[in-house]
């Protein structure tokens, strides 16, 4: 009977220890996103030592962090619902200009079909955009927009087909024939939505490597991940971020290991949410994610 206690203690003891580190890293994040924001919120730069210039960051790291919560959660919620061994979201803090690397869980137990890795690799991305498009349509709303390009200051931020489109509804003209200057707010969609496309590369382990697997098997999943990685290289050309990224993903490695199960087709409501996914990458992907303005 004591020992069972002990063991249950020990138990117990292993599990609030995985969630304090969780919790230390999301408040680390918090605290590194909310500084960006507060740099990209504030016009004077010289009041940085006031705590009101801090408290203002708000505005860039509640979305942000709410984006990055929502997009794990798919994730974590999909391994339980499948009966998963699965992690709280690691948040990852990180210096200006972006304030985090964004976040991830871990799944510890093997993933049994393809159905249930189209829906682990998919639910994260479609759950964080499903938040994200609508904090980037109010992030518009409050940016200033200018009918021409005007020279400025600072970084650029690229853009997607999403972001195009909703410059269209919003403005009634395309971000590329004018100059927005993002409210913090559509800064940090516009972070959101770009972790989205690189967490839907169809590479490896990558969220849109469990979704081409899922959908297309061992086969196809091996050569569009290495044609993938391998259009990173010119990519690099235009944003070196990209030759990092390359890297990384080849040390996490470009093969994918295969299901309990890697016969059986996904099912029909897997391979649906698998195509919405296939379509989010296509629509918030950004060649140039950054660069100096001309």
């Amino acid at each position: 009977m004591l020992d069972r206690f002990r063991t249950q203690l020990r138990r117990q003891i292993i599990r609030n220890r995985r969630w304090t580190v969780n919790i230390l890293l999301f408040i680390a994040t918090s605290i590194t996103t909310t500084v960006v924001g507060a740099f990209y919120a504030n016009e004077k730069y010289d009041e940085w030592f006031r705590l009101s210039f801090f408290l203002r960051g708000w505005v860039f790291s509640v979305p942000l962090m709410s984006i990055l919560m929502v997009h794990e959660m798919g994730h974590y919620l999909t391994g339980r619902r499948r009966y998963m061994d699965v992690t709280p979201p690691y948040f990852i803090p990180a210096p200006p200009p972006l304030g985090t690397f964004g976040a991830f869980i871990k799944i510890r137990s093997p993933i049994f079909n393809r159905s249930a890795l189209v829906e682990v690799g998919a639910s994260g991305p479609v759950a964080g955009s499903i938040v994200a498009i609508p904090v980037l349509v109010v992030g518009l709303v409050l940016s200033d927009f200018r009918p021409q390009l005007v020279p400025t200051q600072g970084f650029s931020f690229g853009s997607s087909i999403i972001l195009e489109l909703l410059c269209l509804a919003v403005y009634g003209d395309f971000s590329s024939s004018a100059t927005v200057l993002l409210h913090p707010t559509a800064m940090a969609a516009w972070f959101g939505l770009f972790v989205t496309a690189m967490n839907l590369l169809p590479i490896g382990q990558l969220d849109g490597g469990h979704v081409v697997y899922g959908l297309f098997g061992s086969k196809a999943a091996r050569v569009v991940s290495f044609v993938a990685f391998l259009l990173l290289l010119p990519l690099a050309i235009l944003w070196p971020g990209w030759l990092m990224f390359a890297l990384l993903v080849l040390v996490l490695g470009l093969r994918h290991p295969p299901p309990i199960d890697p016969e059986s087709p996904p099912t029909r409501g897997a391979r649906i949410l698998g195509w919405v996914a296939v379509v989010l990458f296509i629509v918030t992907f950004i060649p140039v994610p950054i660069g100096l303005p001309e």
